[in-house]
């Protein structure tokens, strides 16, 4: 990345603004402006987010809000509340009173003498969330949004739910979000109120898996805050921005397909990271794509976005699987609308004899053992460690495959390939998996994209229906967006399975599924010989001044129990310790996971997670701790939950929690 020292106009860092809410909280803005903003007014652009301005987001804040500034915007980055240095208290995600509360940070930075009235949102992942959840509500002012590894639908495509089947990463996330929100403000901030904060923030502090696991299908919870119950509620213009090695790589081509608004989609090879820094490379000059995006909407200077493609993605070679690459080679294609009427549908059918262009008999059984899934990589991976999905052919003989007779010629594989399957299962409950991968000429077969489903969610995620053991039924189920180049010599596979841990939380009884029919509607464009776009090279402003005193490190392994026979999963990521050169703050986190089952039994599987925060100044020193566990039995879910907090090496504060509740279906 190239870093700018000097921009257009020179830029202002106010620390802490403080913004009251109509409630009476305190919320803490820093904001990043031209320093003559006053006699020239910019707009402004929000980031509202849980994620900690003083030590959470700070180093790619550098990078990235300072550049918008020096090109004449105004940048607020908020605390929400309950987290960092602002007041109140967080109780979930996404609730009306974050979305209210990020209107009136919009209505206050529109009322200021350095702004214009015009007002963009940006953000990844939360931010991303929550600033097309805002843009809904259509606050004066807010023109234009820029909505990173985001999802238009919180129950299909969030980190909770896949194809009504439970993510693993649901426990994941609600232990990650118990430790980074029951971390103090910092005392050189809010001063000595500092631990009245901190003691009503860890009372208060809730367990979010005990609201999630309370909606197991799609209700009026999740439809709260999924701009898809009403794309044309949006009137904002909107970038939409991924990577195909996220978990939301699915909302780009939905945003793009559905909004009336101005909406241009961007899909890079990238994990969930900002593309100006995101891996694996090529990144892309992001913060100049956004420069334009602003211009456009928020001054009204034709930077010619209106004329870009609908969509621009990365097209991926072929490469052998790892569990982490730096670099994925391949190009950069271009579509002018999108849906694309020059993505052709090919259709391939599941036969006895494989995977084939005409119909043949089929009658199969599918029926893997509970730790199928191994090779599956991490939901959305966040750091550059072993989070990919890796060969998978361990769990290709898990499942059920069907191959293709080898390609004669390239073929480039752009969207979302759709499967339909007749099929019968002997359980009133059950999970199938299916996964596109491509098999190289020497047996190495690499993953394209997948889909799962509930097999009780076939027709509803509102209304689950259970199985009917031995009757057949029609299920059809889209697999992950993806664009991708299999070459000649290779074959495709469709791999199915009835598992896929630690993915998915496993369904209560092992199921076995009768296969009568099925296939595979693959979109095909026409080969794509060069790069048909390009962007700049990243740039970002100075990055953040700190001095690391434990380097970051991850790690991931699989192993089995000789004692149990349980498959055995362990993550162990440090993100090591970090001290802040500018105001002196030093900062730790580290975390494990353990995921445990037994492949004949699925009402064996276990998830065990442990947090660990600390931050320091002198002799002034807070540490944060959470354990976690998840197990099923047949009809419940039971979890066990453990936060504990020190201030210097007396423990301050100890709250647990121990709960179950109904499985309702998955």
């Amino acid at each position: 990345m190239q870093v700018r020292e000097h921009f257009p106009r020179a830029v202002a860092v106010h620390e802490d603004v403080p913004v009251t809410m109509s409630d009476g909280t305190r919320l803490s803005l820093r904001i990043w402006m031209p320093e003559d903003a006053t006699a020239d007014p910019v707009p402004a652009i929000v980031e509202h987010l849980p994620y900690r301005k003083r030590d959470g987001t700070v180093a790619r804040d550098h990078l990235t809000h300072p550049y918008f500034a020096g090109h004449g915007y105004a940048c607020i980055r908020v605390d929400m509340r309950g987290n960092g240095d602002s007041n109140g208290l967080m109780a979930d995600e996404y609730t009306a009173t974050e979305l209210s509360d990020a209107c009136a940070v919009i209505a206050w930075a529109r009322a200021q003498p350095w702004c214009t009235g015009k007002v963009g949102m940006i953000g990844i992942s939360w931010g991303g969330f929550n600033g097309l959840q805002v843009a809904a509500l259509r606050p004066e002012g807010l023109e234009a949004v820029v909505s990173i590894c985001s999802s238009a639908d919180r129950f299909a495509d969030d980190i909770h739910m896949k194809g009504g089947c439970q993510l693993t990463s649901n426990l994941a996330w609600a232990t990650q979000m118990l430790a980074y929100s029951a971390r103090p403000p910092d005392p050189l901030v809010v001063g000595q109120s500092w631990r009245e904060m901190w003691m009503e923030r860890l009372e208060h502090q809730p367990f979010l898996l005990e609201a999630w696991l309370a909606h197991q299908r799609r209700d009026g919870y999740w439809a709260h805050g999924s701009v898809c119950e009403d794309y044309a509620a949006i009137k904002a213009a909107v970038l939409a921005v991924g990577g195909w090695h996220d978990g939301y790589r699915n909302t780009i081509a939905k945003l793009v397909a559905q909004l009336a608004a101005p909406a241009k989609g961007i899909v890079g090879p990238w994990n969930h990271k900002y593309p100006h820094f995101a891996g694996p490379e090529p990144a892309i000059g992001f913060l100049q794509e956004c420069l334009r995006w602003w211009d456009r909407w928020l001054k009204g200077i034709d930077t010619g976005v209106e004329e870009d493609p609908a969509m621009r993605l990365w097209l991926m070679d072929a490469v052998r699987p790892q569990a982490w690459l730096s670099k994925r080679p391949g190009r950069w294609i271009a579509e002018a609308a999108w849906p694309s009427a020059r993505i052709a549908r090919g259709v391939l059918h599941l036969t006895e004899r494989g995977l084939s262009p005409e119909a043949g008999p089929l009658q199969c059984r599918v029926a893997s053992p509970a730790d199928c899934g191994a090779a599956s990589g991490t939901f959305f991976p966040a750091h550059f460690g072993p989070e990919l999905p890796r060969d998978q052919r361990d769990d290709d003989a898990r499942s059920t495959c069907f191959d293709g007779a080898p390609l004669s010629a390239p073929q480039d594989i752009v969207g979302a390939p759709h499967v339909r399957l007749r099929l019968a299962s002997n359980r009133a409950q059950g999970q199938v998996v299916v996964r596109l991968c491509d098999v190289f000429p020497d047996g190495t077969s690499a993953l394209i994209t997948m889909g799962c489903l509930n097999l009780t969610h076939r027709e509803s995620h509102a209304e689950p229906q259970p199985m009917v053991p031995g009757a057949e039924t029609e299920i059809d189920l889209d697999l992950d967006q993806i664009a991708y180049r299999i070459p000649a010599g290779h074959r495709l596979r469709v791999a199915v399975s009835t598992a896929y841990w630690p993915f998915l939380w496993p369904a209560p009884e092992p199921a076995t599924l009768t296969l009568a029919a099925g296939t595979v509607t693959v979109p095909v464009r026409p080969l794509a010989d060069a790069d048909e776009v390009r962007f700049a090279s990243p740039e970002g402003a100075r990055p953040w001044s700190a001095e690391t005193l434990r380097p970051p490190r991850m790690t991931k392994q699989r192993e089995v129990d000789c004692a149990t026979g349980a498959s055995v999963f362990k993550v162990s990521i440090d993100d090591g310790e970090m001290r802040d050169l500018d105001h002196g703050l030093i900062t730790a986190s580290r975390s494990e996971e353990r995921w445990s089952i037994l492949p004949d039994d699925p009402l064996s599987a276990t998830g065990e997670i442990a947090w660990e925060k600390a931050m320091s100044r002198g002799d002034w020193k807070v540490r944060i701790a959470c354990d976690t566990r998840l197990e099923a039995d047949t009809t419940h879910w039971r979890w066990r939950a453990r936060l504990r907090a020190w201030e210097g090496e007396a423990l301050a504060f100890e709250k647990s929690w121990e709960n179950s509740v109904a499985r309702d279906q998955v």
